[in-house]
Formats: structure tokens, C-alpha cells, sequence
């Protein structure tokens, strides 16, 4: 009796043990794949994944970028055709006068799918497969029924500056979805957002429902067959690309979005507006083809 008895104590210590290192386990790997995400959903005030992360807490809160913010917010948008008209911008001393308070909330991670990963020359591994790319900030509250995104790109060197203020805030919605232990990440050519849970993929919008087939979620081994199929051959220097197509594939040059060290300011109906000589010069974007 006293052998079964100790048995049964050896059998539970062991259960005991193999629990906690299950539990280990999946708390490291989590760690792991938040090294890549979005630790701020961590409530960490300063993420580790995303680089010189004071700097951009810095710059969206300046007085320049809420400054841009309101001007964008007073600036009439276009309505019509036309490709280089200009609008004054409101001649205000406070571009914020007349405007509701609000604040421009902490910056969060916009990842974007690999050039690698698209080709298929990357490995389905969320290191590789996913890379951040900008930061995007959006509105505390509507103001005058509209909401924003502030978007930050790197600043070569080190930190982080304004690129672009647009209309809605779906981006930073979305980006926002990262949970510890989970990574969300765009197909931007889709407008698509997912959710990679260790190595799997879960739509988060319509667009990626449709990206996935319908499917509820794939391996991101398979998710790397479906984007290599709709894009292997609209990679930079592709015949899609140089033939004016489209401006081809890459992070940071997606449908719709353009690479600038100057502010854009980007209003609804497919038109930039950039400050330029005191004027909102508004220039209709070429519709990406897909």
C-alpha cells in the first residue's frame, strides 16, 4: 500500500511539473512572437520592439504635428476633378482656434507583410515574414465628426517625423487589435488586416476576409502561397511595375501611400494634399491597379 501511495504522490508531482513547464512554454513562446509585435498593447509605455519609441511620443505630441492636425481638420477637402489646385490654408495665429479639444493618442505599430515573404524567398516565420514599417496615431475624440490618422515614418539616423495626416482612423483601429502574444500586420495592396497567432493567420476586416478565401484562418504558410500567387509578379523592376502599372510592391509603398520626407496631408476622393508655400496644393493619386 505505502508503494501504490507513492506512486500516486510521484504521479502527481510529475502532472504538478509537466503543467508548469507547459505553462512556461507558452508564456516564452508568446514572448517571443510579442518581440515582434506590438509590445505596447502591453501597456508598455515604451515598447521595446519599436526603436527610439520617446521620439515618436515626442513627435505626436508636438505643437508642430497637432498644429498640422488642425489645419487638416479647417482645410476645405476637394470635392472635384482637377489635379493641381491649391486651397489657402485657414489664416489662423492658432490653427486649433474654434476646433474642439482633443489629443493625438500614443503611436502604435503598422506592420506590413515582407517584400521576402511575398516572393516566397523569406520563411513563413513571423521575423520574417512581417515587418514594422510606420507608426500610426489616431484622435481621442471626433472633431466636427471627423477623426484622422497621424502616420510616422523612420527618420534616417534615428527617431521618428511626421509623414502624413488623412482622413479616418481604420488604420490605428486596427493596429490597435495586438494583444499580448498576438501580432497584427496589413496586406496593404488590400487594405486587408490579420491577426498572426504563433503561425496562425485570422481575418480582422472584410477586405482580408476575402484575401483568405472565406477560410476562418490559415497557416501563415499558406497565407504565404495566397500573397506570393496575387503578388510575386508586382514586385519592384516586375514588367507591373516599370510599365507603370502600379508603383509596384514593397513595405512602406503601398496603394494609395506615398514615400515623402515632406507632411502629406491626404483628404478623401483619392487626393493629397501637401503643405507647400503656405497652400494645401492638392494632387489627385493615380488608382492603383491590382
Amino acid at each position: 500500500m505505502r508503494f501504490i501511495r507513492g506512486t500516486r504522490a510521484f504521479s502527481r508531482q510529475a502532472a504538478s511539473r509537466l503543467s508548469r513547464l507547459s505553462i512556461v512554454l507558452a508564456l516564452g513562446a508568446s514572448a517571443l512572437l510579442c518581440g515582434v509585435g506590438p509590445a505596447h498593447a502591453a501597456k508598455d509605455p515604451l515598447p521595446a520592439d519599436i526603436p527610439n519609441y520617446q521620439a515618436a511620443l515626442d513627435a505626436v505630441k508636438s505643437t508642430a504635428v497637432r498644429n498640422t492636425v488642425c489645419r487638416f481638420l479647417s482645410a476645405p477637402l476637394p470635392t472635384g476633378g482637377g489635379t493641381a489646385t491649391a486651397k489657402p490654408i485657414p489664416d489662423k495665429a492658432d490653427p486649433c482656434e474654434g476646433l474642439p479639444a482633443f489629443t493625438i493618442k500614443d503611436p502604435v505599430a503598422l506592420n506590413e507583410i515582407t517584400p521576402g515573404f511575398v516572393a516566397g524567398t523569406a520563411r513563413p516565420i513571423a521575423t520574417e515574414a512581417i515587418k514594422l514599417t510606420q507608426l500610426v496615431s489616431s484622435l481621442s475624440a471626433t472633431v466636427n465628426g471627423r477623426n484622422v490618422t497621424v502616420l510616422l515614418a523612420p527618420t534616417t539616423g534615428g527617431g521618428w517625423h511626421l509623414a502624413a495626416v488623412r482622413d479616418g482612423d481604420d488604420d490605428a483601429v486596427q493596429a490597435s487589435k495586438a494583444t499580448v502574444g498576438t501580432l497584427v500586420f496589413s496586406e496593404p495592396q488590400i487594405r486587408g488586416w490579420y491577426q498572426l497567432k504563433l503561425t496562425t493567420v485570422e481575418p480582422l476586416n472584410d477586405q482580408a476576409r476575402q484575401g483568405l478565401g472565406g477560410q476562418p484562418s490559415v497557416s501563415l504558410a499558406d497565407y504565404q502561397n495566397l500573397v506570393k500567387a496575387r503578388y510575386s509578379d508586382k514586385q519592384p523592376g516586375s514588367d507591373y511595375d516599370t510599365k507603370g502599372l502600379s508603383s509596384g510592391y514593397g513595405p512602406g509603398h503601398p496603394a494609395g501611400r506615398q514615400a515623402s520626407t515632406t507632411p502629406l496631408i491626404v483628404g478623401g476622393s483619392g487626393a493629397a494634399l501637401a503643405l507647400a508655400g503656405g497652400a494645401l496644393v492638392i494632387r489627385r493619386r493615380r488608382a492603383a491597379s491590382h
